[in-house]
């Protein structure tokens, strides 16, 4: 990997490929706003970065700061090996993410007009017009202010005036939000995983009693809800939330699932200092709680290869009597 600490314009491409980038690739005069820039593979770029179109190639790439694409933010389909934006990415257009065959990790939020991502994690919250996920991972939430369109995904939560759904889905938080009822296809399920036991999971251990995945019925979780601002003005949704049916949440202590260990080690990122790991039952650490450990796991809960089970619905009296 060839070290550069300046980047020469005499194009308006830069092609990067066996680099290591220690400045920000900004522009410093106007001509310099129409630039693209080329991602060839094994490439880390440690400053911030601004340019016309970002087009990757391939990984492994990574992209210590913030990036901006004023078009499109393009990785291309075939791209292999994994690519990790450690910041925030933005763009006024497209940021496109449709991979086939590598990974895809955003360490911080996304904000662009249309977003489609296949294979990609993303550790904070998505804002777009149109939003488009697949095989996808969102620890934050994902608002559109157009439409939403989900396959075989985990989120933190959603909220879009148009909601369309397939494939089998997970939420991590009690409740999720459309204006218009949600369109499902045959076969569509949901899951709420707010009481499930991710930081065992993750741990390779024995889930904990009494939690586990709840299955979200679309239309009987679902109740219409109306929301007033200061000015008045009313807004009616739909909210899909099984709060309604969740008594044995009382009786767990949600801290020592350590599910929020896993999602703020995510969030924060880079921010942390140092790198921590959960202690398991026989005083052993598991695995750093890094983002690419932590992407991984939720990736092998969308695959099957790490199953939650489904909670308990029965609760005995005794032990009710022993908590009240």
């Amino acid at each position: 990997m060839k070290e550069l600490t300046e980047i020469r314009i005499g194009e308006t491409i830069v092609g990067l490929k066996d680099n290591l980038v220690k400045t920000a690739i900004l522009p410093k005069a106007s001509v310099e706003l129409e630039r693209d820039i080329n991602i060839q593979g094994n490439v880390k770029i440690e400053g911030a970065v601004y340019a016309r179109n970002v087009i990757i190639d391939s990984g492994p790439a990574e992209f210590m700061g913030a990036v901006y694409a004023h078009n499109e933010l393009h990785i291309k389909n075939d791209s292999e090996r994994t690519i990790i934006f450690r910041k925030a990415v933005a763009s006024s257009g497209n940021v496109v993410s449709l991979l086939l065959k590598g990974y895809c990790i955003y360490g911080a939020d996304i904000n662009a007009i249309n977003v489609k991502l296949k294979n990609c994690f993303v550790a904070g919250s998505i804002f777009a017009n149109e939003i488009q996920l697949e095989n996808t991972v969102v620890l934050g939430g994902c608002f559109a202010s157009k439409k939403l369109a989900i396959q075989n995904v985990a989120l933190g939560t959603f909220n879009a005036p148009e909601v369309s759904a397939g494939g089998v889905n997970y939420v991590l938080y009690p409740t999720a939000f459309s204006v218009e009822p949600m369109a499902c296809l045959p076969g569509t399920e949901f899951y709420n995983i707010t009481l499930a036991d991710l930081g065992s999971l993750f741990k390779n251990e024995k889930e904990k009693p009494n939690t586990g995945k709840i299955r979200l019925d679309i239309e009987a979780d679902s109740q219409r809800t109306v929301l007033v601002d200061d000015t008045d003005t009313k807004t009616l949704l739909h909210s899909y939330s099984v709060a309604s049916r969740i008594l044995v949440s009382d009786l767990l202590d949600l801290e020592n699932l350590e599910n929020h260990f896993l999602i703020i080690s995510a969030s924060l990122g880079s921010q942390i200092l140092k790198t921590y790991s959960l202690q398991k039952v026989d005083g052993t650490k598991s695995s750093d709680l890094t983002l690419t450990n932590i992407a991984t796991f939720f990736f092998k809960i969308l695959n099957g290869s790490v199953q939650i089970s489904e909670i308990s619905g029965s609760i005995s009296f005794e032990e009710l009597r022993r908590r009240y």
